[in-house]
């Protein structure tokens, strides 16, 4: 096979033993002579798998008691409406924080349901950084605060979060979840589509206080209601069977692999051998978000030429790094390294990127 190093944004990289059990599995799952792709999401054996990747997410995030975990579909585009369908109602307003794309996203949608209002934005920053969590006010009656954890396209990160007391905090994990441990116990609900740090497309993660679940009324339609899908255990309608079988594989990858802890400190080592591969290139390469702010998943950097840049582009995609190109709405130049990606995938890139600079710096 042709050496690939998968920098993608989403759809991520997925762990070699994770793919190769697939394969392995992918004709005959569990002596069953099914493949999961075949099986039926009503059998024992996809009971099974839903029961246990449920049980996996609550031991490696240490998920308190009195929360739901669910598997839904749509992504989290399709969270960004079903979270102020369920919880903007009664006339009361949301407050959302707005650090770029993904959550400016969350407050369009939200503004078609009700009054939303921002509590924090680094919108004058060019959202090169997050906004100050500790700046921020809260509205006692606001019905809940929402942010994006990660932003894929600026490349920034929360470091910290913070309590919000009795009002509930709902967060956008889409794209460093599981990456480190986070205290689940100061969200009252998490989304987060797969396709990062959890498996493929096709199925979104929602982590659940099951106290809110009251206040939901009875008027938003079943397959938008976190209380039926909690009810019936994810199982409402046909789940995404394959999806939700690769999230259990991607779990027991990360259990196996020394748990979450373990992650965070593999990412933080290869976050740092990019980020330092950067900022010691005496301006030749630039890092684009606010160092405070920098994402471990998400690299985000410039060449000083555009035409030099242009051509480390070729380049890239010759020598098999592949997903290095800026998101459209940000140019330049994005490296993404999810849970997935290997240390010494990282290494190859930054050997590639001092090589580079030796020619034309």
């Amino acid at each position: 096979m042709k050496q690939v190093y998968n920098f993608n944004a989403g759809p991520a990289a997925l762990p070699l033993d994770v793919m190769l059990q697939i394969q392995d599995e992918l004709l005959d799952l569990q002596g069953t002579g099914l493949s999961i792709l075949e099986i039926s999401h009503r059998s024992k054996e996809y009971e099974n798998i839903n029961g246990e990747t449920q049980q996996l997410l609550k031991e490696l995030l240490n998920i308190p008691s009195d929360y739901e975990v669910l598997f839904l579909q749509g992504g989290a585009s399709t969270q960004f409406a079903m979270v102020p369908m369920n919880f903007l109602t009664g006339g009361r307003k949301a407050s959302y924080l707005h650090s770029g794309t993904w959550s400016g996203k969350a407050i369009a949608e939200a503004r078609k349901i009700g009054e939303t209002a921002i509590a924090g934005s680094s919108e004058a920053d060019h959202f090169k950084k997050v906004p100050n969590l500790n700046r921020m006010k809260i509205d006692p009656e606001t019905a809940y605060i929402h942010l994006t954890s990660n932003e894929t396209i600026a490349g920034t990160q929360y470091q910290n979060f913070i309590n919000t007391g009795e009002v509930p905090l709902f967060a956008d994990m889409s794209s460093d979840i599981l990456s480190r441990p986070i205290d689940v116990s100061n969200f009252a609900l998490i989304y987060a589509g797969a396709q990062k740090n959890l498996g493929p497309s096709g199925v979104t993660v929602v982590i659940v206080k099951r106290k809110i679940l009251e206040r939901i009324p009875a008027s938003i339609p079943d397959i938008m209601n976190y209380r039926i899908h909690a009810n019936k255990r994810s199982l409402f309608h046909t789940p995404p069977v394959f999806a939700v079988y690769i999230v259990n594989l991607m779990l027991k990858w990360i259990r196996n692999n020394g748990g979450v802890k373990a992650i965070e400190q593999r990412n933080y080592r290869k976050a740092n051998l990019i980020y330092s591969t950067i900022d010691k290139s005496g301006g030749f390469y630039n890092g684009l978000a606010h160092p405070e702010s920098r994402s471990m998943m998400n690299v985000t950097f410039s060449i000083f030429n555009e035409g030099i840049e242009k051509h480390f582009l070729q380049e890239a995609e010759q020598n098999g790094f592949v997903g290095v190109k800026g998101h459209r709405d940000a140019g330049h130049l994005r490296v993404s390294i999810y849970n997935a990606v290997t240390y010494e995938q990282c290494q190859a890139l930054t050997d590639f990127m001092l090589d580079f600079q030796k020619r034309f710096g």
